[in-house]
């Protein structure tokens, strides 16, 4: 190395022409993130290395001249990770978000990622996240439907019909193309209506129903997904109940998910965590639990379960460990399984990994130079 120094730029379509949207190749990349994720071959954020990411946010009111203040979906967030193995590759997904982007024309919120040498630091990529981002979510959502659905699941419920839950279908049909059934519950006509545009327009003849209530999108679906976004309020985070679900049923939640410790210890009930360790991490130092018998977010439950002795640790399966052999899954046709999907910065490095070799490979992408010699040598 002679100290010169260029990187990969990738815009978006630098990144659909590079392949972000080949949903087998990303879920076969969340396959091999898990199983590195189980052996250890990985680091997040914190002392413990299972930090989500870091958050910037901002207070409700400032004596500060210009002080940004507290909005809904209304912060900044750094999420960083190194993932071993075929990857061995360092990365950080960043993002900003607020409530009104739409209104100016843009996402929720606007993600990039980039990628480092794990030996030197050197920047190898930096590039457009926001399908990437969208991609790799619905991937391990694929990734559990692949391993804990039923064999021939027909009916799927949605709940909140947005662009990710797109993404997800996109993941289900690739790996169940048994479903013949959706069963949509939303709260936006626009938002309803793309999503059932786009699924006649990808998989003609299948039967779409607009459901009044969670309940209704629930009852008789052998897959549940809950994709809606994170309620400002807690109340109005979305729930199920046990005798919503029918034997069998797959429940997964991408998002906040209210529900009770008696349904996650249910006899009849299994637990599987994309990584336990993540919301371990998220428990230390709060009081415990950290709601008494609900949680805004699935993982968290199975962790304040535990900590109620209502469930034993032993009782939840990590993906990786399903996909290894080293712990169960599914044990019969009748079991319900619900599965807790935190979303970690690994799975961006993973996918963001494959898509810049492919743009290296066909030359996709615009090179830019950081220095031909530092100015501190």
């Amino acid at each position: 190395m002679n100290g010169k120094v260029d990187f990969l730029y990738l815009n978006e379509q630098d990144m659909l022409k590079a392949g972000v949207t080949d949903m087998p190749g990303c879920i076969s990349a969340m396959e091999d993130m898990f199983s590195l994720l189980y052996n250890g071959d990985y680091r997040m954020g914190g002392e413990d290395a299972n930090e989500h990411g870091i958050r910037v946010s901002f207070p409700e009111s400032s004596t500060i001249e210009g002080m940004p203040l507290h909005a809904p979906d209304y912060r900044f967030m750094a999420m960083p990770a190194y993932l071993g193995g075929r990857f061995h590759v360092f990365g950080i997904k960043d993002y900003g978000s607020h409530h009104t982007n739409k209104d100016k024309g843009l996402p929720r919120s606007v993600l990039m990622m980039s990628l480092k040498d794990i030996d030197t630091g050197v920047p190898l990529a930096y590039m457009s996240a926001n399908v990437l981002s969208a991609m790799r979510t619905a991937a391990t959502t694929g990734v559990g439907v692949k391993y804990l659905s039923v064999s021939e699941p027909k009916t799927l419920g949605i709940i909140g019909p947005g662009v990710i839950s797109e993404y997800t279908l996109d993941a289900i049909m690739v790996t169940k193309p048994s479903i013949s059934t959706i069963k949509i519950k939303g709260r936006g006509k626009k938002s309803l209506d793309r999503f059932i545009r786009n699924a006649e327009k990808k998989y003609p003849g299948l039967n779409i129903t607009i459901c009044d209530s969670i309940e209704n999108a629930c009852l008789d679906s052998d897959i549940i997904f809950f994709g809606t976004t994170n309620a400002s309020v807690y109340e109005d985070n979305p729930h199920i109940e046990h005798n919503w679900v029918k034997n069998g049923a797959l429940i997964i939640s991408a998002s906040s998910l209210i529900i009770s410790t008696d349904f996650l210890s249910a006899t009849d009930v299994k637990l599987v965590a994309d990584n336990y360790l993540m919301y371990e991490g998220w428990g230390t130092g709060q009081e415990q639990p950290t709601q008494k018998t609900v949680s805004t977010l699935l993982g968290m439950g199975f962790y304040d379960a535990v900590c109620e002795n209502k469930i034993n640790r032993n009782d939840i399966s990590d993906m990786g460990g399903i996909l290894l052999g080293e712990q169960k899954g599914r044990e019969n046709e009748n079991q319900i399984i619900i599965y807790a999907v935190g979303g970690m910065p690994v799975e961006d490095v993973a996918w963001a990994h494959d898509i810049y070799l492919n743009a290296l490979k066909c030359g996709i992408g615009t090179k830019l130079n950081l220095w031909d010699k530092s100015a501190l040598i």
